[in-house]
């Protein structure tokens, strides 16, 4: 039988991503996917902290005022809607009271500027390369949070565009952490608000940028999202309902490529290990009172402990919470 699927092959990559690592995701909805998979698997980890970023301009604004000690003040937030909002911030930060919203942003902006002093590997995903820019103050915004459009000027930035917000800032991050690997992606998430066509083109802006961007930049590598998403799933059935959106078994399909580019051997042994307990704290039974199901829950203390033992920066606590809720009289 004919093979009917395109592999893309997985470039060879001069490093490995451990348990040992702390990782850094910024960018768009898909990199909460990876981001959100590699917390899940209790890699030390930190997922976008100023939520979602489509566009690479604001990924640059994020992480040029990490650098910087330029916490958030009240005269920076808005009133929309009845939510104060920010315009560097997911509408996932907005908030009825203002004191609230401006609390709840620079407590992870604080968390991730000390994240980022350790941070040895980022995943930077760049969604759309269409930007839009408030015309009271010049800037790209992250989030319109439905202002009125004529508040907006919209463009598309080129290539070179690309390359000239993220590439100072990447140096910087490098100079200051000389471990630092960065791996680039793409979003295979389609923003048709636009069109197709343009949805295309704002891709193609895109890839050209990150391709140069790691030639240009030795610490900067691009793993293939996008490309295993339109060549080894094209397919309607990998989509979510919407038909925009990689359906979960996608994202296990592309989350299973990238353990293979960048895990180890004994990564993904471990990984598996914790999957296995995960899975395990996740399972309802029709009966938790019952005898074997009690013992079944010490056999994953137990399970748990061990793992601590032989990994001590592992915590599994999460899970041990779990199923130490379910221990009848205890």
């Amino acid at each position: 039988m004919p093979n009917l699927q395109t592999h893309v092959p997985l470039p060879e990559y001069p490093f490995r991503i451990s348990y040992q690592d702390h990782l850094l995701s910024l960018g768009s909805c898909f990199a909460e996917h990876i981001g959100q998979r590699l917390a899940d698997h209790h890699f030390y980890s930190l997922l976008n902290p100023y939520g979602i970023l489509y566009n690479p301009a604001s990924i640059a604004q994020g992480l040029q005022r990490l650098l910087q000690d330029a916490p958030f003040q009240q005269s920076g937030l808005f009133e929309h809607q009845g939510l104060w909002h920010s315009f560097f911030h997911h509408g996932a930060f907005s908030h009825p009271g203002r004191e609230e919203a401006l609390a709840k942003i620079n407590a992870a902006y604080r968390r991730a500027q000390g994240f980022l002093l350790t941070a040895n590997r980022m995943v930077v995903t760049l969604g759309t390369a269409r930007v839009f820019v408030y015309r009271s103050s010049g800037e790209v915004v992250a989030n319109c949070h439905k202002m009125p459009g004529t508040a907006f000027e919209r463009k598309r930035l080129s290539p070179r565009d690309v390359i000239a917000t993220l590439e100072p800032v990447l140096y910087e991050l490098k100079n200051r952490q000389p471990e630092l690997e960065i791996i680039f992606t793409v979003s295979p998430v389609r923003h048709i608000r636009d069109g197709l066509m343009e949805n295309q083109r704002s891709k193609a802006t895109l890839l050209l940028a990150a391709a140069e961007l790691c030639e240009q930049l030795p610490f900067a590598h691009y793993f293939p999202s996008y490309e295993i998403m339109m060549d080894e799933l094209r397919d309607y059935r990998y989509y979510a309902p919407d038909m925009i959106h990689p359906s979960e078994v996608a994202v296990g399909l592309i989350w299973e490529r990238f353990a293979q580019a960048f895990f180890d051997e004994d990564t993904r042994l471990l990984l598996q290990r914790i999957a296995k307990v995960i899975a395990a704290s996740r399972h309802r039974p029709f009966h938790p009172a019952s005898e074997p199901h009690q013992r079944f829950l010490r056999q994953q203390l137990e399970i748990i402990a061990q793992l601590e033992r032989d990994f001590p920066f592992l915590n599994l606590s999460r899970e041990r919470e779990a199923f130490e809720g379910q221990l009848a009289g205890e």
